[in-house]
């Protein structure tokens, strides 16, 4: 249902103390007024703490910096006829107990006139005596058709020709995504008016997306370039992913497909699953979220559980994403549901009805290490579309990651070296270990001041000791694990 809708239905059915989280009260108020010229025959009253009562001439600067009287004047109006008080940042005042006790007197009458008190707030504080009145409602960012209207009035306004840009339009509203109306403005007024080409003006709006997301501590966001081209094998994994590369598309919208839900990477440490989470924005050309699941977790009761909803609430509206769930199974863990007093099997909770509900264009990649120690519950099928076991490479495979590195760090002599010697000899090795064998073997040469050469690496691979040995036991579980056939594999 849509906010309108819900707001409307609230209204209309007596529900006294509405509470509306958002950071738009200048839209907020636009789209109550708008939805009660054409739906509802209601009056409006609107307050805040330094005007007072302020868009009727009946009431001009009553209650001016005094929240109770705002109140009070709500319990002595003469009403005509239903009517609807806006209180801004009215959550600031709210866990006064002499407010707490005049809303909680008023509310009878309110019902008995069919009239509301809606308070705009940009966080939650309901006190726990209000709860049972309190009905909370999130107001959306504005969606595609708003972001539409408003570029289209923003090019009339500043006498830009429109057709320029029109071929890139959807692009440039997907990017805009997750802005304010506000911000939208202040954005395309500073970047056309740097006459920068479409791909700048796309690539400035993504950082200054990124600049939004970080102010809340909780995601980081990449901005990438990888490619499955910079993916040494996983030719099953890769195959799955390319087909579901344009699912994200108006063709594929157009078409009736749904937009995937994501999928769990499980297997040994250094196989790739990160480099594959970048690799898929790169490749999708899709902003990346990633989620450092500690970040949610807090000591004050019940904050926990608040971090999880701002991080859906950030991520839906920064759709259509890819939000990367790193190593998920450091916090949910079947030992840690019964050792924490519920916290983490209610944060999981959340997170689960939010993988098998959402229906915004969000891809969600979640790593795994320890899949063992995982919840039944997370891998049940329709969490993620599916999973798969990264295994240590093959042969052939290794050959294509020490081709991938060497041409990264000697783009013009990687020929030189002895691709196929080396990557008979890591066998066990990850492609993490291989990365960090040519590393190393350029470190010992650089001090030596000469350049570094087969024989360095194969060096370095004589004394290096794989964690495939180092951590045989739960290598060798998960590998059997894995060939049972409960999971795909991803080479």
């Amino acid at each position: 249902m849509s906010f309108a809708n819900n707001l409307k239905l609230l209204l209309s059915t007596q529900n006294v103390l509405i509470y509306i989280l958002n950071s738009e009260e200048e839209r907020l108020e636009y789209n109550i007024n708008l939805m009660i010229q054409q739906n509802i025959k209601k009056s409006i009253y609107c307050w805040n703490f330094i005007d007072g009562y302020y868009n009727n001439p009946n009431c001009l600067n009553l209650a001016l910096r005094n929240p109770l009287e705002a109140i009070e004047f709500i319990e002595q109006l003469n009403f005509p006829k239903s009517t609807i008080f806006l209180l801004k940042d009215f959550h600031v005042f709210i866990n006064d107990i002499s407010i707490i006790r005049k809303i909680k007197n008023v509310s009878r009458f309110l019902k008995q006139v069919n009239s509301s008190i809606i308070i705009s707030a940009s966080e939650i504080q309901v006190p726990m005596l209000l709860k049972d009145l309190v009905t909370i409602l999130d107001f959306p960012l504005p969606n595609d058709n708003e972001i539409n209207i408003e570029l289209h009035r923003l090019f009339k306004v500043m006498n830009i020709d429109y057709s320029v840009y029109s071929e890139y339009f959807y692009e440039l509203i997907l990017a805009y995504r997750g802005f304010s109306i506000e911000k939208i403005r202040m954005s395309i007024a500073k970047l056309l008016s740097s006459n920068l080409s479409i791909s700048s003006l796309i690539k400035n709006i993504l950082y200054e997306k990124r600049q939004l997301i970080e102010q809340n501590n909780i995601l980081e966001f990449y901005v990438v370039d990888n490619s499955f081209e910079n993916v040494g094998g996983l030719i099953l994994l890769k195959n799955w992913l390319n087909k579901r590369s344009k699912a994200f598309s108006k063709q594929a919208k157009d078409y009736g497909l749904m937009s995937p839900k994501g999928v769990l990477l499980v297997g040994i440490q250094g196989t790739g699953k990160s480099l594959v989470a970048k690799a898929i924005s790169g490749q999708w050309k899709l902003p990346l979220l990633k989620l450092d699941i500690g970040k949610i977790f807090a000591g004050i009761v019940g904050k926990s559980e608040e971090r999880m909803r701002d991080m859906i609430r950030i991520v839906e509206r920064s759709s259509p994403c890819i939000l990367w769930v790193d190593e998920i199974d450091k916090c949910f863990t079947r030992l840690n549901n019964y050792t924490d007093s519920g916290t983490t099997s209610r944060v999981l909770g959340t997170l689960l009805t939010w993988l098998s509900e959402k229906d915004k264009p969000i891809f969600v990649i979640a790593t795994a290490n320890q899949v063992l120690s995982l919840p039944a519950e997370l891998l049940r099928k329709g969490r993620f579309d599916e999973i798969f076991f990264l295994d240590l490479p093959s042969l052939e495979e290794r050959e294509k990651i020490f081709k991938i590195h060497l041409m990264k760090f000697r783009p013009l002599s990687w020929v030189k070296y002895d691709i196929k010697s080396l990557s008979r000899l890591t066998d066990q090795f990850s492609g993490a270990e291989i990365e960090q064998a040519i590393i190393e073997a350029m470190y010992n040469a650089f001090y030596e001041k000469r350049e570094f050469s087969t024989q360095d690496i194969i060096n370095v691979i004589s004394e290096f000791v794989p964690l495939a040995f180092t951590d045989q036991v739960n290598i060798s579980a998960i590998q059997k694990w894995a060939v049972s056939g409960k999971i795909r594999m991803a080479s």
